[in-house]
């Protein structure tokens, strides 16, 4: 039997795989929301904020990291509010000048509109969000850049991509060939520590037993360790499968396009997968046709859900 929830001032917006989770904090000045969901989703992630937070004003959008399915609404829900953006301060240098190759948009091909940073908070600040302090604490491994959010007197993490039910994010340093599993390992550990009562993902549903969650993680994470070209692979396929759930239908050209935008950033991508694009965004496709998460039809992949 799950806990009850822990206040009626933290409400959560599950969405997709598209779309990361809205967190939304209420108080009495207003409302905060934790990251923001992808750019095409914005019409939505705006209906569901506004029935969410009771009309209260939008006060604020907190980051807990740039890929773009947690910050690709920033900009619209700014223009549209009038309301602050938070970020960590990985890469407030890479916003202030806009450099998609930096934010990872343009080796991931996807989108993410830009949006001005008003305010760069760091790890171990405390954050009064919905009348309790969290803590911001560094979670490197999906991201290095990434924190999660701790609030303690309510035992709830705001855990990201670093952990979720079943899993966690794509170990996106190791695709650049920069050391990621270790971090990965020590934010589980962490989290380990925090003993929380409630882990709310970035993606799924909350959940409240978190001892078997840590225990898939790191049994995943000890898996992709043992044969890294295993999560180079995983890692593909998800950047596959994400931008046909956004665009739908995608031609060989297009697979190709996205395949070789991340082989050509991503020195991981290379030493895993080696050098020919063509047969590797075949055989990625055809794996995603195994696995029910799309079809071919009149040449094209498309999206079968």
């Amino acid at each position: 039997m799950s806990r009850p929830w822990p206040s009626s001032a933290l409400r959560v917006i599950e969405r997709g795989w598209l779309s990361s989770n809205q967190l939304l904090c209420l108080d009495e000045e207003g409302a905060t929301v934790v990251d923001t969901g992808y750019v095409t989703d914005g019409a939505e992630t705006l209906r569901l904020i506004d029935a969410a937070r009771d009309g209260r004003p939008l006060r604020r959008i907190v980051n807990t990291h740039l890929h773009s399915d947690h910050a690709g609404g920033n900009a619209l829900l700014q223009a549209h509010h009038g309301c602050a953006i938070w970020i960590p301060p990985g890469e407030h240098e890479a916003v202030a000048a806009w450099d998609e190759d930096r934010l990872s948009y343009r080796a991931t091909s996807q989108l993410c509109p830009r949006f001005h940073a008003d305010h760069v908070f760091q790890p171990h600040d405390t954050l009064h969000l919905g009348g309790e302090d969290w803590t911001a604490l560094p979670a490197q491994g999906h991201d290095h850049a990434m924190v999660m959010l701790w609030c303690d007197r309510l035992g709830v993490l705001a855990s990201a991509d670093a952990l979720w039910q079943k899993s966690f994010g794509v170990i996106f340093p190791e695709l650049a060939g920069v050391s990621g599993f270790a971090e990965q390992a020590a934010t589980l550990d962490l989290i380990a520590s925090l003993d929380p009562a409630w882990v709310i993902p970035g993606h799924g549903a909350p959940f409240d037993d978190v001892a078997p969650s840590l225990a898939a993680a790191r049994s995943r994470l000890q898996w992709l360790q043992d044969e890294p070209q295993r999560h180079t692979d995983h890692a593909l396929k998800v950047l596959l499968a994400f931008k046909l759930l956004e665009v739908r239908r995608m031609t060989h050209d297009d697979l190709r396009a996205v395949v070789q935008a991340s082989h050509a950033a991503m020195p991981g991508v290379r030493a895993h997968l080696g050098d020919d694009v063509a047969a590797l965004s075949a055989s990625l496709a055809d794996q995603l046709v195994r696995s029910g998460v799309a079809l071919w039809q009149e040449g094209a992949l498309v999206a079968s859900r």
